[in-house]
């Protein structure tokens, strides 16, 4: 008996409204798992009615077995009547040969049709057929023997006592009611087997029907949940990545002027740079020329001190006196011309230290070092300029004492204190010069040793911006491929959204 199931539909509004506030993944597993639990909710009387299909099949090969064996054996006992009567009648041995091979097929059927069945009542129908078979067995072989013993009339007169006839009929009889038992169990399985048949065909299509509604209610629920996620996913993508698109054009824009302005700050450095170590050369040069008005100040001072010893003979070496004095006045001048330079170093330095302070300012935090040593340099400088009017200064002096010394030497006569006394001023003079001058060369070599460390920084300066220069570049570069990125995106978004 096959129980009707009622399946109860959910509420499509309640259902949607739940289904919507699902995570996409939550939802494709709901939309695979209703009709998984259709399929295996289907699965238990699908199972069942198919169980019951192949018992009323095999019953059906049962009964179509035992009836068509039971058939079988009604005709070997016909034939096995017949073959007896042939026997009686003519004496025919063939007649026993075809009599024993139809007893063993009969024999045969009979095992086989009881191997099959399993009603028990008609397991003993069975088991009278057979008893029926033996009794005309007996029947038979008493005639035959009668014969085979040349006693034909008194096995005649068994065979009219009409004992097979009656087993005969009684086996045809009892066959009749075993087919019709047969037959009966055969019509049920078939109801049954038809009625099961019937319920697994609604089955399947009730199931099939349901669950494509529900696969495609639950395919157009996620489709559609799926569609405007992505929708909205790639608005934001398109808006976001023109938003980005705009910004890195910008940004592009920007990298590409610093960039720029790096180079032009690494050229400029690298002026600043040769200018330095041109600066250091000349400081080097100064310090030099320093140091030869150090030694001609020595050589003067000596020449003064032979003065001193030689006032005795002052009158008589006037000439010599004279000469001397010429080349005191050259070396004067040439004095004069290294303080000179050595001004113009210390205004050219002064420049440079100013230069070097804009620049530094212009390079912010990361030259704060450089700002340093360009005060530095500034104040060198500012002592070199003093240094250099001081030797004006004493350039002046002895140029005036040259005069006088001059003017002794033309009125030739004078007394030799007045040029001991010119003597002794000319030499405290050249004293003043030594020490100017020593204070210029240690001032040259101190402004010599400052622009070799500007030229150091300098170069490390022009590194970094070197190294700043290339970070720019390849910034430039990076926002260049990050552009080309973003419009990929884009037009992704597009694609996608063209497909959505």
């Amino acid at each position: 008996m096959v129980e009707n199931q009622i399946i109860q539909l959910p509420n499509p509004k309640g259902d949607i409204a739940m289904f919507a506030n699902l995570k996409l993944r939550n939802r494709m597993l709901l939309g695979y798992a209703v009709p998984i639990a259709l399929f295996v909710g289907l699965v238990a009387p699908v199972f069942s009615s198919a169980s019951k299909v192949a018992e009323s099949y095999r019953q059906t090969k049962i009964s179509l077995t035992a009836i068509e064996g039971t058939d079988y054996m009604s005709f070997y006992l016909a034939k096995m009547v017949g073959e007896t009567r042939g026997y009686l009648l003519i004496k025919d041995g063939d007649f026993l040969n075809a009599y024993q091979k139809d007893l063993q097929a009969f024999q045969e059927v009979a095992e086989l049709v009881g191997r099959t069945i399993e009603n028990p009542i008609q397991k003993e129908r069975l088991k009278k057929l057979i008893d029926l078979q033996k009794q005309y067995d007996d029947f038979s072989k008493q005639m035959i023997n009668l014969v085979k013993q040349g006693k034909q009339k008194e096995a005649l007169e068994v065979f009219a006592t009409k004992k097979g006839t009656l087993i005969i009929n009684e086996f045809n009889e009892l066959n009749r009611s075993f087919n019709e038992k047969e037959h009966e169990i055969l019509d049920a399985a078939t109801s049954n087997a038809e009625e099961n048949i019937r319920f697994l065909i609604a089955a399947v299509l009730v199931g099939a029907v349901l669950g494509i509604a529900i696969a495609l209610l639950a395919a157009f629920l996620i489709s559609s949940g799926i569609a405007k996620t992505i929708s909205d996913a790639v608005n934001a993508i398109a808006s976001s990545s023109t938003e980005i698109a705009a910004t890195v054009e910008q940004q592009e824009r920007t990298a590409t002027q610093q960039s720029s302005s790096v180079n032009q700050t690494t050229i400029t450095m690298d002026e600043l740079g040769a200018a330095s170590q041109q600066s250091a050369q000349q400081a080097q040069a100064g310090a030099e020329s320093a140091r030869q008005a150090l030694n001609i100040a020595e050589r003067g001072t000596l020449a003064v001190d032979q003065t001193l010893e030689s006032m005795t003979r002052l009158k008589e070496n006037v000439g010599a006196i004279a000469a001397e004095i010429l080349r005191l006045s050259e070396q004067t001048n040439q004095i004069g011309n290294i303080s000179t330079a050595v001004t113009d170093i210390a205004n050219q330095t002064n420049m440079l230290a100013l230069n070097a302070s804009v620049e530094a300012v212009r390079a912010g935090e990361n030259a704060q070092g450089f700002t340093v040593i360009a005060t530095e340099i500034r104040k060198l400088a500012d002592q070199s300029k003093k240094s250099a009017e001081k030797i004006n200064n004493l350039v002046f002096d002895i140029k005036n004492a040259i005069e006088s010394t001059v003017m002794v030497t033309k009125e030739g006569t004078k007394t030799v204190e007045e040029g001991t006394k010119i003597s002794q001023e000319t030499a405290a003079a050249f004293s003043e010069v030594a020490k100017a001058v020593n204070n210029v060369v240690l001032n040259n070599q101190q402004i010599s040793l400052t622009a070799e460390q500007q030229a150091v920084a300098i170069q490390q300066v022009v590194d970094a911006m070197n190294s700043l220069n290339q970070s720019a570049k390849e910034t430039a570069s990076g926002i260049t491929q990050t552009k080309l990125g973003t419009q990929q995106l884009k037009e992704a978004a597009q694609n996608l959204n063209s497909i959505v």
